[in-house]
């Protein structure tokens, strides 16, 4: 028995400094959101293969995960307590991932028992009402947030109260995601001198919640800049200017927040300003009159965000010479559709000056890599730095072997576009012809790195020892039907800083698909479940609405890039940046909307068309 069904009650941040700042503000906004309970519906539904070879007495499990190393450990040892050496995880192509195909779900250890048992191959495929019923699902808290300010709307303190329903028991990785997670980004892009949060995990007659795309900074995000715009109405400023006031400057930087984070770089006001600029914001109250003409209702929404991703776990790459004169690249990253082969080509292309089609990249194999997991947007800024470094490791050894060939000094060789060169001189010696000398056995004892075995190949591992911060800001318009109280998205524009980029076209997916998940939660995902039964009333397409290409303009994307200081690569994580901004812009475009009409400065998502009709004709 839980008292109150509280799994677990949390606190971060200084609670004595924040009385003190309430004591001494001169305004106090208060806000209560809720963010809606999502289901995170992958285009490939969770499937699993168990195969058993009785002579090896070793079983295989094919199934698309987001890394193969997180459930290898949780069915062969605590599970089936078979051993990890007589167990392999295989992951082909992903269709998707968003989060949910990190966990370990019952029917990937029941294949490979069963398997076992039987001595064949079994099969278990999930249909989408299963997935409905069974996936972890996402979301699901409310919170209420007070700002303290003083009488120039600059914010004292931020104080947080938030219920999180976590579902029936307790997920893998829902504690962060509703403590550790999102908390140290309640301040947002602004200087807030003192902030405390209290959190309880409710359990709850429903699927469980875990890790969904942004994990806990989308909902932090979205109650910061909900306050943000209340504020600046209550307080009669415009919602660019309370912004202004109270955001983190570059001469501030790095700039410690309350909440236990440290940003390293970014250009908060001068990224709105960006956006406002291309959104063409001072034009906006001619669109209006044109949409209020045509019987519309204009609205213009603003949000500004910031995240931590782009660390945690450890990553290991490795770089292998083939016979052919390729290079094989084996990480412990799972592709689910981000576009890792190209992105990690090109990291190994930009180091070793060799085309793409001369590398190959493995993912998805436990026999291949030790440990990793792709999440967190951590692919490229943890395992893509591996990945460089091994390359760089590989080039260090290749000049000794350079140096012996060309009868010249290690000290003398150069590298670059696929080639040791002399310095000064046109001698030179392609990659793969050092390669292959290289595993003379001669070489063991002289390479770059003492003890390594002859040959170039090099295995890193990159651990990371802080965050990346990209940060960006949303502007959003929209016209809504008084009729039928449709919201039409009529212009997006996004500024991001996503640091040094490896490839823009990839990273500009990445924004559009997050873009879209966060207007899904605004304005049509829920989840609903019958408050006497439990049972599940939102359990198919049929009842449970997803955002379409048809739903939106073209994007205005554009970046502002500020180089990361805490990442060799100098990048900063963009896979979950979209879903973050998109929510709190586009409930501030709608309430900009119908306020005038309702009296409206709040509404919880999603921001449907029965309810904003509701709302319209209700008030």
């Amino acid at each position: 028995h839980i008292p109150g069904n509280v799994c677990f009650d949390w606190g971060d941040g200084d609670e004595a400094a924040v009385n003190t700042a309430f004591e001494r503000a001169s305004h106090i906004t208060k806000l209560e959101v809720v963010n809606n309970r999502l289901v995170s519906n992958p285009m490939e539904p969770r499937a699993a293969l168990g195969h058993y070879d009785p002579e090896s007495d070793r079983s295989t499990l094919y199934t698309p995960t987001q890394g193969v190393h997180f459930i290898l450990p949780q069915i062969a040892d605590s599970i089936l307590k078979i051993g990890q050496d007589r167990l392999r995880v295989v992951t082909p192509n992903v269709g998707g991932g968003f989060g949910t195909k990190a966990f370990l779900y019952p029917e990937q250890a029941l294949v490979v028992w069963a398997a076992r048992k039987l001595k064949r191959a079994v099969k278990w495929t999930c249909d989408r009402t299963d997935g409905f019923l069974s996936d972890a699902q996402a979301r699901d808290l409310v919170s209420t947030g007070e700002l303290a300010l003083d009488a120039d709307g600059r914010i004292l303190g931020l104080r947080v109260t938030t219920y999180g329903a976590i579902g029936a028991y307790l997920s893998n990785f829902i504690p962060f995601v509703l403590t550790i997670g999102p908390t140290g980004m309640l301040t947002g892009t602004y200087r807030v001198p003192a902030a405390y949060v209290n959190v309880k995990g409710t359990l709850t007659n429903t699927v469980p919640v875990d890790a969904y795309r942004g994990a806990g900074r989308p909902e932090a995000i979205y109650l910061i800049e909900r306050l943000m715009d209340l504020a600046a109405s209550e307080l009669g400023l415009a919602r660019d200017e309370i912004r202004r006031r109270n955001f983190v400057t570059p001469d501030e930087l790095p700039y410690a927040t309350p909440l236990h984070h440290e940003f390293d770089s970014g250009e908060f006001e001068a990224i709105m300003d960006a956006c406002m600029t291309k959104a063409d914001w001072a034009g906006a109250p001619k669109r209006k009159e044109e949409a209020t003409a045509r019987g519309r209702l204009h609205g213009l929404g603003l949000a500004t965000y910031i995240e931590r991703c782009g660390g945690g776990f450890p990553e290991t790459a490795t770089v292998r010479f083939e016979e052919n004169r390729t290079v094989t690249l084996i990480l412990g990253t799972q592709d689910g559709g981000q576009g890792h082969q190209t992105a990690y080509r090109q990291v190994l292309c930009d180091r070793l000056g060799i085309g793409p089609d001369e590398i190959t990249v493995l993912q998805g194999d436990s026999d291949l890599v030790p440990s990793g997991l792709t999440g967190g947007s951590r692919s490229l800024p943890v395992g893509g730095a591996a990945a460089a470094r091994a390359a760089e490791n590989a080039i260090e050894k290749g000049k000794t072997v350079a140096a012996d060939m060309l009868e010249a000094a290690a000290a003398d060789m150069t590298y670059g576009d696929g080639s040791f060169t002399i310095a000064g001189t046109d001698r030179r010696i392609s990659l793969f012809d050092v390669a292959a000398a290289a595993k003379d056995p001669k070489y063991a004892s002289d390479g770059a790195v003492e003890g390594e075995p002859a040959g170039l190949d090099d295995t890193y591992t990159q651990t990371p020892d802080a965050h990346t911060y990209p940060n960006g800001c949303h502007i959003v318009e929209v016209e809504v039907d008084p009729e039928t109280g449709v919201v039409e998205i009529t212009r997006y524009t996004v500024v991001d800083d996503f640091g040094d980029m490896v490839n823009p076209l990839l990273l500009e997916g990445q924004v559009h698909g997050g873009v879209v998940q966060g207007a899904g939660q605004a304005l049509i995902e829920q989840t609903v479940y019958d408050p006497d039964s439990g049972q599940l009333l939102s359990g198919s397409f049929m009842d449970y609405a997803m955002p379409r290409a048809d739903l939106f303009p073209t994007f205005d994307f554009s970046t502002r890039n500020i180089p990361c200081k805490t990442n060799p690569l100098r990048l900063k994580g963009a896979g979950e940046a979209g879903a973050i901004g998109a929510p709190p812009a586009l409930v501030s475009a709608v309430v900009d909307a119908i306020g005038p009409s309702t009296g409206l400065n709040h509404m919880d998502m999603p921001l449907t068309p029965e309810k904003v009709w509701r709302a319209l004709h209700n008030a």
